[in-house]
């Protein structure tokens, strides 16, 4: 795939993240990464097949059209720890 398409798709999945289900609440779980300060969140035991980054360091994993994680870079200082 040409590098334009790749990033028309990108701007294409982007634009559409906030409309997206996640997996499964039902299956939810929470980590953090103390020493990394990453949260991550994931719903259910998905591994995502796309990873979108976010313009404010948030990645949100997507498989079969549905949200299976969101990992939060920096996580401490976002939230004023």
């Amino acid at each position: 795939m040409a590098a334009e398409d790749r990033l028309r798709e990108y701007e294409e999945s982007l634009s559409k993240i906030d409309q997206l289900p996640v997996a499964s609440i039902k299956e939810m779980w929470i980590e953090y990464d103390k020493q990394n300060d990453i949260l991550y969140i994931n719903f259910g035991r998905e591994e995502a097949e796309e990873s979108i980054m976010l313009d404010n360091d948030v990645v949100v994993g997507i498989k079969d059209g549905r949200i299976v994680s969101i990992t939060v870079f920096d996580f401490s200082r976002r939230v004023g720890l």
